[in-house]
């Protein structure tokens, strides 16, 4: 479900919540991922942090595309976690991700790419939810305290919107976002296109600038890269302050 890429997003305060997922419109792009090969998908997550400087967690997926009837089959693995913050916050997340490495999600998505259903979601939420609540009953993991609380006041909507986040990130069709009001233009011969949008968003009661950049790749449908970047600008335009980033991207062919 990318479940370690929601677990991280919930960990700390998020500059604006998650975009409402909305119908996606008509695509410019065909849906036909590649099945022939597989592929490395990063999801990297940068917040201000208390003393002013960015902290990051990246998380390296692999992917495999297969047919399943008239719709694919998509099975990710989460190899790794890498991370710059303080060896505490690191300690915490990572314990609770655990059991996530290594472990095979398997995704059935629809023939357009417009649809993501998670096989055996609540499996996966159990498991993450049990080594969560396990750290928060430690009196000195604050961290996973708060993530349970988190996790746990979800509905099971929220739940399933979450499991599917980044997963419907990286396909066009389901990522309306990156096509509804925002300006799209081809790229060299027109095997790719690029999406731009900026929009205003509030955080703890702080006007925000939100950048959002989108690479898409229209023979297979996919989104190469994802890039949006939250700013707190200054009083009348003047400095602006990047207080969270976040890049999603499929890495050179692994083949």
């Amino acid at each position: 479900m990318m479940f370690a890429a929601a677990l991280l997003w919930l960990a700390g305060p998020a500059s604006a919540p998650p975009p409402v997922v909305v119908p996606a419109p008509a695509a410019s792009v065909v849906f036909a991922p590649p099945l022939d090969r597989p592929m490395r998908y990063r999801v990297t997550t940068r917040r201000l942090g208390r003393d002013g400087g960015l902290l990051g967690f990246s998380l390296l997926y692999d992917l495999q595309w297969q047919r399943a009837g008239r719709g694919y089959r998509l099975v990710a693995t989460l190899r790794r976690i890498d991370s710059d913050a303080p060896p505490r916050a690191v300690r915490a997340l990572t314990a609770v991700l655990q059991p996530l490495v290594g472990e095979a999600m398997t995704y059935l998505v629809a023939p357009d790419g417009g649809r993501i259903d998670l096989i055996d979601a609540e499996r996966l939420w159990d498991r993450a939810m049990a080594r969560t609540e396990a750290l928060a009953a430690a009196a000195d993991q604050p961290e996973a305290k708060q993530l349970a609380a988190l996790v746990a006041a979800l509905s099971p909507d929220e739940r399933a919107a979450l499991a599917s986040a980044d997963i419907r990130a990286l396909l066009a069709p389901a990522n309306a976002a990156s096509r509804i009001g925002g300006t799209v233009s081809p790229d060299g011969d027109g095997k790719r296109e690029t999406a731009a949008k900026v929009e205003a968003a509030t955080a703890a009661a702080q006007p925000l600038t939100v950048e959002s950049l989108w690479t898409i790749d229209r023979t297979t449908g996919l989104v190469l890269r994802e890039q949006r970047q939250s700013w707190i600008v200054g009083d009348g335009g003047g400095a602006r302050t990047l207080v969270e980033e976040r890049i999603r991207a499929i890495e050179p062919d692994v083949s």
